[in-house]
């Protein structure tokens, strides 16, 4: 696991990621996790695109 430290976030920002934190009964490191992880998610586009690249390396499968 790597370790990121965030500086000068708002402190409207921090309050509100507190308040969510503690409406789950989670840390806020768990929260900010969950976030970071929701942002960088691949869109649909992005999950086709790599499998149209899968199906154009491996060509046409034909059988059962």
């Amino acid at each position: 696991m790597v370790d990121i430290l965030v500086r000068n976030v708002d402190e409207d920002i921090a309050r509100r990621l507190k308040e969510k934190a503690k409406a789950k009964g989670a840390s806020v490191n768990e929260t900010a996790r969950e976030a970071i992880s929701a942002y960088v998610k691949p869109s649909k586009e992005e999950v086709w695109a790599a499998a149209d690249a899968i199906r154009k390396k491996i060509g046409n499968v034909t059988g059962d």
